[in-house]
């Protein structure tokens, strides 16, 4: 079996020391969906949520979240970022979020994007959570992580 990576030899938790590591292009992508009932998935189409433009809303709210990670999860690092696309989409039963997040370091950036889509997804919760008593956020998950030397 495998060590994990945040353990020391004590088996407390500790950020991993990517000092030594090369700095590479690394990319990583993520995915998530919310269920939604017909009457949601309406307004959110003709852009009648009482709220805003809840696609667009959630698009910069993932953006936010996924360079804003280091700081809501305890053992990850701060990085630089040097590209975040999230997109949400309608689909037949609810929106799907995909991000793919990218940067030039010595860690990767899967814990950006998974971030970046699960805030994407509660800001529709949000936005909808007066139309919609029957939503349920699931299948976030990450799809891709590459990392290359330049």
């Amino acid at each position: 079996m495998s060590k994990l990576s945040h353990t020391n030899e004590k088996g407390k938790a500790h950020m991993v020391d990517v000092g030594c590591k090369p700095n590479q292009v690394r990319t990583a992508l993520a995915e998530g969906f919310i269920s939604l009932n017909s009457k949601t998935i309406n307004l959110i189409k003709d852009n009648q949520v009482k709220k805003g433009d809840v696609l667009t809303i959630a698009e910069i709210a993932g953006i936010q979240g996924a360079k804003r990670t280091s700081e809501l999860i305890p053992l990850c690092h701060p990085i630089q970022i040097t590209k975040v696309d999230v997109k949400a989409s309608v689909e037949d039963n609810g929106v799907k979020v995909n991000c793919m997040v990218k940067c030039i370091g010595p860690t990767g950036v899967e814990m950006e994007a998974l971030n970046g889509v699960s805030i994407g997804l509660l800001t529709i919760y949000d936005m909808c959570k007066a139309v919609d008593k029957s939503m349920i956020i699931g299948e976030v998950k990450l799809l891709e992580k590459t990392k290359e030397d330049f």
